[in-house]
């Protein structure tokens, strides 16, 4: 059936999996990774394993969405066995890294009172000698950090356990993938191969060119037994036409969350990409790969959480993508993985990464870092940041879910890059406990009253408030609010027009109304065009 004329369905999922889990960020770093699998997975799988009905029940309850249950309807235990067997077996370097770290921070927090910490390189886990430092802050608390570089050349970056999955999807539902993992299905193509292998951007490309069944089989070393459902992924007929913008203005199209399409004729940039897929019936509309141009010129990325580093998305994009830019970090923090590395090991050759008030681009297009303040339960994060993109004259500021806890920071930051026109801001104000996404870096329980104090929140109506009257906007947009539902396997919100973020968002939109801004909380797709006033440089 072989010829150069076969196309990827436009409903193909290439879904990265860790070890039969969802890739996500901190599956990557191998610190983080160790800690996961550790914390996360295993605590899971046992916890189905001992009471598979109580699972079941939780996933039902739309109280406890996003929590750590599996959705297997209390069935496939065996399985389930068979992969914590499996995981203990497969992973123990791993787990003997997580339990390694936590004796570290005891020994530290025992042994290390304000004098030298040169002793104490002696005490430090066998494991960990030679990957970490020992450190002090100004006021003698005792801490460490990895060398991450050296942690992506040693055993613990594992490319063995990284993998694909290919299936059809006929609609936007799927298990939260933060806490069940992928088992054995009829319909799914499981292909073990590394995330950076180029056979996933060979396939890629085929969502708009045509190419042979019989050469991205053989580029993915597809078995005889599995080449029938393999073929099934592709189609002879062709996908609409993608018309390049050439217009005179800036166009901006949103694909949903936080995913924003910035182009003009000459430069073309997309925030914190999440793309939807088409090709079955919808009640929402939306915007797909196919409304993506040929190349990307840079792609920005605002901070590191599951809902903005998307690795199924970026990996499939991976072959139009120009120059990713990511808050620069050299920390070497279990909860602050440098995103420079991570997204070197996956294959992305272009990585830049952008401080605080650095600014990138060249003639009418620059992009400016501007302060991320919040949404990180008061960890030392550096790996989030705000963009302000200026295109001639016209600037947009992608403030993402920055929660404006101290606006001093904007008030300066507007003496240096101005008023913008555009805001775009997050206002997810509840957000979940500390411990929901960081709970297993901890190497000691937190207290319920403490770990629901610091939460994973975006701005409240009065801080976003704040924003709008340091920037004073022509267009206000709320977005980054996982209202679509192709969200929902990743973010797990579900709002009622009683929750708390909706109703601030809909209070601010409405104050932007009374005071003659634009406003709009965006939903599903939208596409507006500015006028740009070019620059004498």
């Amino acid at each position: 059936m072989d010829n150069n004329n076969w196309y990827l369905k436009p409903n193909l999922v290439i879904e990265p999996l860790f070890d039969r889990w969802y890739a996500w960020s901190h599956l990557i770093s191998p610190a983080t990774a160790a800690m996961n699998v550790a914390n996360r997975h295993l605590k899971i799988l046992n916890s189905y394993i001992q009471a598979p009905a109580i699972h079941a029940a939780a996933v039902k309850n739309p109280k406890m969405r996003g929590g750590p249950f599996m959705d297997f309807n209390g069935g496939r235990v065996d399985e389930v066995q068979a992969l914590r067997d499996q995981t203990v077996e497969k992973q123990a370097h791993m787990l003997e890294f997580a339990k390694a770290v936590v004796e570290l921070d005891k020994m530290l927090k025992a042994s290390a009172t304000g004098y030298s910490l040169e002793p104490l390189y002696e005490k430090v886990p066998d494991i960990l000698k030679g990957f970490v430092e020992l450190v002090y802050d100004i006021n003698s608390n005792p801490s460490f950090r990895f060398f991450e570089p050296l942690l992506y050349n040693s055993e613990f970056y594992n490319e063995s356990l990284q993998s694909i999955a290919l299936w059809i999807t006929n609609d936007d539902e799927r298990p939260f993938v933060l806490s069940t993992p992928r088992l054995n299905e009829a319909h799914v193509l499981d292909l073990d191969l590394p995330f950076k292998h180029a056979a996933i951007d060979m396939l890629s490309k085929m969502r708009r060119t045509p190419g042979s069944i019989d050469a991205i089989a053989a580029a993915f070393g597809i078995e005889e037994k599995d080449r029938e459902l393999f073929n099934t992924f592709f189609t002879q007929e062709a996908p609409e036409p993608y018309v390049p913008y050439t217009g005179d203005k800036i166009r901006m199209r949103y694909f949903g969350h936080a995913c924003i399409l910035v182009e003009t004729a000459e430069v073309s940039m997309l925030v914190d990409p999440m793309i939807s897929y088409h090709g079955y019936h919808t009640e929402v509309n939306r915007y797909s790969e196919a409304h993506l141009p040929d190349k990307i010129d840079y792609v920005l990325i605002t901070h590191n959480h599951q809902d903005h580093i998307m690795f199924e998305t970026l990996l499939s994009l991976r072959h139009k993508i120009g120059t990713i830019v990511v808050p620069k970090n050299a920390s070497g923090t279990l909860q602050d993985p440098s995103l420079k590395l991570m997204f070197k090991a996956l294959g992305f050759n272009n990585v830049m990464e952008i401080e605080e008030f650095d600014t990138i681009g060249t003639g009418n297009c620059k992009i400016t870092g501007i302060p991320f303040l919040g949404e990180h339960a008061d960890l030392d994060v550096r790996s989030k940041i705000c963009h302000h993109v200026a295109v001639g004259q016209y600037s947009l500021l992608f403030a993402a879910d920055s929660c404006n806890i101290e606006p001093k920071i904007y008030e300066y930051a507007s003496k240096l890059i101005g008023k913008v026109d555009s805001l775009f801001l997050g206002m997810e104000c509840d957000g979940a406990p500390f411990s929901w996404l960081y709970g297993p870096l901890l190497t000691q329980d937190l207290p319920r009253d403490k770990d629901n104090s610091r939460r994973l929140a975006g701005s409240n109506y009065e801080r976003a408030k704040a924003l709008v009257d340091t920037f004073s906007p022509k267009e206000l947009y709320v977005y980054a609010m996982g209202l679509e539902p192709w969200l929902e396997f990743i973010s797990t919100l579900k709002y009622t027009n009683e929750s708390r973020p909706i109703v601030h968002s809909n209070q601010l939109v409405d104050e932007c109304h009374l005071n003659n801004i634009i406003a709009e909380r965006l939903f599903g797709e939208k596409e507006l065009f500015y006028e740009i006033e070019t620059v004498n440089v």
